[in-house]
């Protein structure tokens, strides 16, 4: 009994403790929502961290398994907010892994509910693609994916996440309409893009020359490609088929975009797997398939029958899913389970022993074995054991915690560190952000001060533009109207000629009717003339008669017989003069009517002719008065045609004026330029000088030709201001005396051109304006510029084709002779040195031999693809005039042979001094990479006129890549042999005092110092010379001349 009230005694009031246990039970749903909180929040803290190892599956599977008792991913979303993603892209990187998989085997709400996060993943993405390398970029890359994902399964909820169908599915989608396939298809070649471009992104990023798939940052780089693999295997065979489906709906012409973009991502997922199932991460991991050799013929329907869907494999694991599920549950959910009866009575008994022992109540005293005691006692009994096992469970529970809590100080303390660093470099950045900004404001007033100067150029070019609108509407007019009257003039003239040709019939009637009166009185006095002979015959006639009358009367008396004979004579004769006397007066009838005829013809005359003078006085009148208009007409066009000269030469003068202002403009400096473009633009400008004179001597004879006087003027001022801005920016690019003597000659220039328009201007001295004096100042810039152009193009053809066979063969010849030194230095190594040195040397001299044997390969490629380029590009010219012909191509050759050769020779010498051990590794590290950077340079400068599925080239290409390795095999050889030699001269300071000690750390802290200042001074001295070989080069190369003009 004293055992039972000591241990009552120790518990204080028993009874409400197990009341408030049993009360407690009806939070066991928060509990278990708590616990279940807590486990997940512990396994996503472990799942993405900041170490660069790749995610542990049990964690994912745990984050998994969440989501499908959760039916959604709140818990998830929840634990990563908290994440700083946006400050470590390791730890970003590892969380797009374990987004990824939740989105292929979580819940299906998983999706739905990561979709309100869609804003905060694409800001930063956007963030993170400013890095260029490292995580950086791969987490940009991976979060458009994922970003891709989501919005290709809220668009077609009836894909899985995992893109598991089967092809009944499949075509239920699609619902048998051929536009939902078609942009189901387009949709499909978009996230496989997106699929492709991470796969590439992380094997662009990994070092393949070295095993990286066996280190932790290999793998944990290459751990989400799995997913990228499993995805992309169903999205390829869900591709192919589609294509098949869709080319059986529509013509083969409508899928031609389909079939060249599924071509492309054929090849790129052909080559991505081929090289995932080499990698020793992989096979042990994952099965990856092989796709066909050819892509699918959709052109022809049996081809689907060939299509085998690619299976991806993944072996069996070790242990179960739901075992480790299980354990890492129990590690990490605390659970108040209390103990099972008959582990209370086993303790119970332990504590006051068994039914045979002594203490035993029932026994000795024969007491109920189930009294009220010792039900209390034992309730009591079992919530002290099970409080101490609570206990026990809170104290492991809290250490745990403590530790973990330990840890996520660390990880925080680091992360200060890191985001204190990262405030440093922000404060750097902010002021230079600061200066940035303060050029940009002062860039941007200068901008807004010459935006302005523009706009106010620009409103004169519009004005002069209206001008010349106007005048050439009234040219237009005045053309019309000189038309009009040409064609007025022209009609005048004819009707001139009509009635000209009307007066000369008038003149050739009257002519006719003044002849045929003459005739008619020549008639008519012949007629007279012969009436009045017969009439005088007739009284002759009559005398004689009266005569012989008298003579017969008188012999009348003698002769009464012939009486009667007489009279009858007598009345005969009576009887014809009458006839004659009526003849006589018809005959005097007919003159009369004549007369009157001829009277009226007279008069018609008359009026024809006063008629024809009328006419001919009015049609004078109007050709008089049209000759005046035409004049005045003639003097306004003269005004008008000298005016828009006038404008002309005014808007030729203020550009060659703004063109010389330009050169005091301080932001002028930075435009620069080469000497054969501008010499290209000082042959156009004397020959533009020329036509100009030609123009002003024609406009000078014949004012009409205004017109070409006026274009050549405007190409005068354009090609004169461009050659002065032209000369001032190659002026920039030359030596300072060089640059006064073409600035000087470039301001007398402008000057002489302002002259010469001033003349052309004044109609005094338009006739003898000479542009002589500006043609000399055009000839003397011409012969600058000829002195400052590169010496190559000075060449002649022959010596340029000698030059690039003789470079093309000491670069080769320089191979051969280092490849030869190197042979011979390894020899010597080998009979002199020993041990961990000769190993080194062996080992970088071998490295040395396979990189002097790529160089080899490579240039005998560049020879043979250079004679296919000369072949094919020369035509009927012979291979000196090609090479001549292009000449930039050919100085870029010779400068990369040149630079191969060179690089050689002292790539054998670095290596020679390092196997003596009088070298550096860091020189033969630099040749390395110089020596890559030339035979570079010999590739692109064969490749740029070559053709694109020549045998050569691709051969070429190969040996590239082949002298790139060698050269990694080179570094990564000297950096090995580095490391070795430098474990051998380990540090021993076991003999040093306190004072020794104490005294070289102040000397190497003062020799990391002028390390320091030197190397920062050796940067500086770097980014000069190599800014100064950029400048040289391109003076040499002509690089401002493929520009043509300024900056």
């Amino acid at each position: 009994m004293d055992r039972v009230k000591s241990s009552m005694q120790q518990v204080p009031n028993p009874i409400p403790k197990v009341l408030s246990r049993r009360t407690g039970g009806a939070n066991s749903l928060e509990v278990e929502k708590e616990n279940f909180e807590r486990s997940q929040a512990v396994s996503i803290n472990k799942a993405i961290n900041t170490q660069e190892i790749a995610v542990k599956e049990k964690h994912a599977r745990t984050c998994i398994l969440g989501t499908h008792h959760e039916k959604a991913a709140h818990t998830f979303w929840a634990a990563v907010n908290r994440l700083p993603l946006s400050s470590n892209a390791v730890l970003c990187w590892k969380f797009c892994h374990v987004f990824h998989k939740l989105l292929r085997d979580g819940h299906p709400n998983v999706i739905k509910d990561s979709m309100k996060n869609k804003a905060d993943l694409t800001d930063m993405s956007r963030m993170w693609g400013h890095l260029s390398e490292g995580y950086g970029k791969l987490c940009s890359i991976y979060l458009k994916l994922l970003i891709t994902k989501m919005e290709f399964h809220i668009k077609n909820p009836r894909f899985p996440g995992n893109l598991q169908m089967s092809n009944r599915q499949l075509d239920e989608v699609g619902e048998n309409d051929v536009n939902n396939f078609f942009q189901m298809t387009v949709e499909m070649f978009d996230y496989l893009e997106c699929e492709l471009n991470l796969f590439l992104a992380v094997f662009s990023s990994l070092d393949m020359s070295r095993s990286v798939s066996v280190t932790a940052a290999g793998q944990c780089r290459l751990a989400p490609l799995i997913q990228v693999i499993l995805d992309s295997s169903h999205l390829y065979d869900y591709t192919v088929k589609l294509l098949f489906k869709l080319h059986s709906c529509l013509p083969a012409e409508t899928l031609q975009g389909h079939r060249d973009r599924f071509q492309e991502q054929f090849k790129k997922l052909k080559s991505l797997f081929y090289r995932s199932s080499n990698l020793q991460y992989f096979k042990r991991l994952i099965q990856i398939p092989q796709l066909p050799e050819n892509p699918p013929n959709f052109l022809r329907a049996s081809a689907l029958s060939e299509h085998i869907s690619p299976v991806v494999v993944i072996p069996a694991e070790s242990s179960s899913p739901e075992s480790e599920h299980v354990v890492e549950t129990e590690d990490l959910v605390d659970t108040d389970i209390p103990p099972q009866p008959a582990v209370v009575e086993t303790r119970f008994d332990d504590l006051f022993g068994a039914a045979t022992d002594p203490f035993n109540f029932n026994s000795q005293n024969g007491m109920r074995r189930h009294d009220d005691k010792d039900r209390l006692i034992q309730q009591l009994t079992a919530e002290i054991q099970a409080l101490k096992e609570e206990l026990e469970t809170f104290r492991i529970e809290s250490g745990r915690l403590c530790q973990a809590l330990r840890g996520r100080v660390s990880e925080l303390e680091a992360e200060l560190a890191e985001q204190s660093h990262l405030k440093q470099q922000a404060l750097g950045e902010s002021e230079f952000l600061r200066a940035e900004l303060d050029d940009l404001r002062r860039v941007k007033e200068d901008t807004e001060k010459e935006q302005r100067s523009l706009t106010e150029i620009e409103k004169k070019a519009q004005a002069n533009e209206q001008r010349y609108t106007k005048l050439k509407e009234k040219y237009t007019e005045l053309v019309q109207s000189h038309a009009d009257l040409l064609r007025k003039n022209a009609e005048v003239t004819r009707q001139m000629t009509v009635a000209r040709v009307a007066q000369d019939e008038v003149d050739s009637v009257r002519r006719e009717m003044q002849e045929k009166v003459k005739a008619a009185q020549d008639a008519s006095e012949q007629q007279e003339k012969a009436q009045l002979e017969q009439l005088q015959g007739l009284q002759a006639e009559l005398h004689s008669s009266r005569t012989e009358l008298e003579t017969l009367k008188g012999s009348v008396m003698s002769s009464q017989k012939s009486s009667e004979e007489i009279s009858t004579q007598l009345s005969a004769l009576e009887l014809e003069k009458v006839e004659l006397v009526a003849s006589v007066s018809k005959k005097e009838a007919e003159l009369a009517s004549i007369g009157e005829e001829l009277e009226r013809v007279q008069n018609s005359l008359a009026t024809g002719r006063e008629s024809g003078v009328k006419a001919a006085e009015a049609l004078q009148n109007q050709l008089n008065e049209k000759e005046s208009r035409e004049q005045a007409l003639e003097a306004q066009l003269e005004a008008q045609r000298w005016g828009a000269l006038e404008g002309a030469l005014e808007e030729a003068g203020r550009i060659i004026q703004d063109c010389l202002s330009q050169l005091d403009d301080p932001t002028h400096i930075s435009c620069t330029s080469s000497a054969d473009y501008l010499l290209s633009r000082c042959q156009a400008a004397v020959e533009c000088v020329e036509r100009l004179q030609a123009a002003r001597d024609g406009f000078h004879a014949d004012s009409t030709g205004v017109s070409e006087l006026v274009q050549a003027v405007t190409q005068f001022a354009h090609l004169v201001g461009d050659t002065i801005i032209q000369g001032s920016a190659t002026s920039h690019m030359v030596p300072v005396d060089q640059a006064d003597v073409l600035s000087s000659s470039v301001k007398s220039c402008g000057a002489e051109a302002l002259a010469l328009l001033a003349q052309l201007r004044d109609r005094a001295t338009l006739a003898t304006a000479d542009s002589s004096k500006l043609k000399e100042v055009l000839e003397g810039i011409k012969a600058t510029a000829e002195k400052l152009r590169p010496r190559g193009l000075e060449l002649k053809q022959g010596e340029l084709g000698e030059m690039v066979e003789q470079e093309m063969a000491s670069a080769s010849e320089a191979v051969e002779s280092a490849a030869a030194r190197i042979e011979d230095m390894l020899n010597k190594s080998r009979a002199v040195d020993t041990g961990i040195k000769m190993e080194v040397n062996e080992r970088i001299l071998a490295s040395c031999t396979d990189l002097m044997a790529a160089i080899k390969v490579l240039v005998l490629s560049s020879k043979d693809l250079q004679s296919d380029i000369v072949e094919s590009g020369r035509g009927a010219a012979s291979m000196k005039e090609f090479y001549a012909k292009n000449s930039r191509w050919t100085e870029g050759l010779m400068s990369a042979s040149k630079a191969v050769g060179w690089g050689a020779t002292v790539l054998v010498d670095a290596a020679d001094m390092v196997v003596q051990g009088k070298g550096k590794f860091e020189e033969l590290m630099v040749c390395s990479h110089e020596i890559a950077a030339s035979t570079a340079q010999l590739v692109a400068a064969s490749k740029v006129k070559a053709d694109k599925g020549s045998p050569n080239l691709a051969r070429l290409q190969q040996a590239s890549r082949g002298v790139t390795q060698a050269t990694a095999g080179v570094v990564a050889s000297t950096k090995s042999g580095k490391s070795q030699i430098e474990e051998t001269d380990t540090m021993d300071f076991s003999s040093m005092t306190l004072t020794q000690i104490k005294r070289q750390e102040m000397d190497a802290q003062v020799l990391v110092l002028e390390l320091e200042t030197r190397l920062q001074k050796e940067r500086e001295r770097l980014g000069e010379l190599r800014k100064k070989h950029y400048e040289l080069a391109g003076v040499a190369e002509g690089w401002g001349e493929q520009e043509e003009g300024t900056g």
